[in-house]
């Protein structure tokens, strides 16, 4: 009986899929034009408002690029990418692929 029971968990992990999330952020640089004594300006990552895409958290990405002393972050959206994650590039967000939808439903039907 337990033979069977480990063939059965054996095979059944075969059928496990991944997946993970994916975040698009609206990333600015801190002004400190009216910020006075500061010790030492933190490094900016960015010197433009930049759209990132990206698979860390919120607070991870913060954290990792200097923190709120360095730059601000704006949730745009976030998705989940189904299947084998590794070594690929970040699936396309559904509005896009809504978006591509739609326009080629368009071009079938010709303009309204």
């Amino acid at each position: 009986m337990k033979i069977l029971i480990l063939l059965w968990l054996f095979f059944m992990s075969f059928t496990a899929c991944a997946e993970y999330r994916v975040y698009q952020y609206y990333v600015t640089p801190v002004d400190y034009s009216n910020v006075s004594n500061l010790p030492q300006k933190p490094s900016i990552t960015t010197t433009v408002p930049t759209i990132v895409t990206t698979s860390l958290d919120p607070v991870s990405y913060l954290a990792y690029h200097g923190g709120n002393s360095s730059i601000n972050i704006q949730l745009l959206r976030s998705w989940m990418c189904p299947g084998f994650t590794s070594e690929k590039r970040y699936c396309d967000s559904p509005y896009k692929q809504i978006i591509k939808f739609k326009s080629s439903t368009e071009s079938k039907e010709g303009p309204k």
